[in-house]
């Protein structure tokens, strides 16, 4: 084999290394890579200052959304806490992240009683409602389920729903559905990967 030739071979190879060392491997995320699903889109809400609402309203921020009830004993107030838990751990890039949590009981969340309950858990976080209609419409076009229980003696009543959480990327597009109960650590490593894509 010739100089020339085992100079040319050694000098390809180097730059294929160099290539490779650039090339950046596919981003791990605890939640499930939801990248390029055709449903939950965008939303047209009324958030809790009576101020109309649209994804596009928050570009440049990871946006993370999640459907509930004021009166819920469990699921939403523990979803809540784990993201304010989980913003505390991300530090100054806890400002970049928009959480949002939709009423599925319009009927008994009103404007006043989410913004008294959701900026409770950070108040970053945006409590949203539209009407009856408006939220059948969203549960059809997110793919989620509610389900109103029949009232108590008293009149109290709870409602079923889906207790996942929708992320999306700083430019808008739907990227991952978060489980209920991943923690705190876990919704800020995915968090705080999805900002650092956009870096």
């Amino acid at each position: 084999m010739s100089v020339w030739f085992l100079s040319r071979f050694l000098l390809l190879l180097l730059l294929l290394i160099a290539l490779g060392g650039c090339s950046k491997s596919p981003a791990e995320y605890v939640a499930t890579d939801i990248t390029g699903a055709n449903y939950a889109r965008d939303f047209h809400l009324v958030d809790q200052n009576g101020k109309p609402r649209s994804l596009t309203d928050f570009r440049g921020k990871v946006v993370a959304i999640f459907f509930g009830y004021t009166h819920c004993p469990d699921v939403c107030p523990t979803t809540l806490s784990d993201f304010a838990m989980a913003l505390k751990k991300m530090g100054k890039d806890a400002s970049r992240v928009q959480v949002i949590f939709v009423t599925v009981d319009p009927e008994r969340d009103t404007p006043a009683l989410l913004a008294q309950y959701v900026p409770a858990f950070n108040p970053g976080f945006l409590g949203m409602y539209t009407n009856e209609a408006g939220t059948v419409a969203l549960a059809k076009e997110y793919k989620i389920f509610y389900q109103k229980q029949p009232p108590d003696e008293n009149g109290r009543y709870t409602v079923d729903h889906s207790a996942g959480t929708y992320v999306y990327d700083t430019r808008g597009k739907l990227r991952l559905y978060m489980a209920y109960a991943e923690g705190p650590d876990a919704i800020s490593k995915d968090l705080s990967q999805l900002l650092a894509e956009s870096d």
